[in-house]
C-alpha cells in the first residue's frame, strides 16, 4: 500500500496546533476563531485565509491525526519481530496519537462528540486505511508462514481495531498498558 504522506504548510500546522490547544482547554463550542487566531499569533482575517471556520479546522485536525497515525502504524508493521512485538509497536502508535489533552481535558468528551458529528467521512476513510494496513500485515505474515489466520485478513483487522478501541475507557492513563496487553494476547493467538 502506498504511504499517504500528509504535507501541510507550517503556518497551517501552527494554526492547527493552536486550535487544538484552544479546543482542548475551552471546548469546541466556546472556542472562537478570534481565540484560535490569537493563540496562533495572527489576526482573525489572516486565519480565514487558511480556514473557512472552526469546522474546517477540526476536519483538518482529524485528517492530520489519521495521516500521522497511518504512517506510524505502517512503519511499525514493517518492522521485524514476533507477532506480539509487532502488534505492540503498532498499537503503541494508537496510544501515542491521542493526546492526553483530549482524554483528560474537561472538554475532551465534547470535543470527541463534535468531532464524531463533523468528521464521520474522515473517520471512515482513516479507519479504512488502518484496517487495510493491518490486513496487509496479516496477509503478508500468514503467507510467510509466521501467522495462522482464523478468518479473512480484512475481517480480522477490523476485529483487532474494534478491540483496540474498546480499551479506550477511563482511567485513560491505563490505555497504553491495555493496548500492550491486547497486542500480546492477539499476537500470541496468531502465531503459526
Amino acid at each position: 500500500m502506498q504511504e499517504a504522506q500528509q504535507h501541510i504548510d507550517p503556518k497551517a500546522e501552527a494554526i492547527l496546533e493552536a486550535a487544538f490547544g484552544q479546543f482542548a482547554a475551552y471546548g469546541f463550542r466556546r472556542t472562537s476563531m478570534e481565540d484560535i487566531a490569537k493563540a496562533a499569533g495572527m489576526s482573525r482575517p489572516a486565519l480565514y485565509l487558511h480556514f473557512a471556520g472552526k469546522e474546517a479546522i477540526l476536519r483538518a485536525l482529524v485528517g492530520l491525526y489519521y495521516a500521522r497515525l497511518g504512517n506510524a502504524v505502517e512503519a511499525a508493521l514493517a518492522g521485524a519481530g514476533a507477532p506480539e512485538e509487532v502488534l505492540e509497536r503498532a498499537f503503541a502508535c494508537h496510544a501515542a496519537a491521542i493526546p492526553d489533552a483530549v482524554l483528560r481535558a474537561a472538554h475532551g468528551e465534547e470535543l470527541l462528540d463534535r468531532t464524531a458529528a463533523l468528521c464521520g467521512d474522515i473517520f471512515v476513510e482513516g479507519e479504512g486505511r488502518l484496517a487495510a494496513l493491518y490486513a496487509d500485515w496479516l496477509s503478508r505474515e500468514a503467507n510467510a508462514g509466521r501467522l495462522r489466520l482464523e478468518g479473512p485478513p480484512r475481517e480480522l483487522a477490523g476485529t483487532m481495531l474494534a478491540a483496540a478501541k474498546g480499551t479506550k475507557v477511563a482511567p485513560y492513563d491505563a490505555y497504553p498498558e491495555r493496548l500492550r496487553l491486547l497486542a500480546r494476547l492477539l499476537g500470541r493467538g496468531l502465531r503459526a
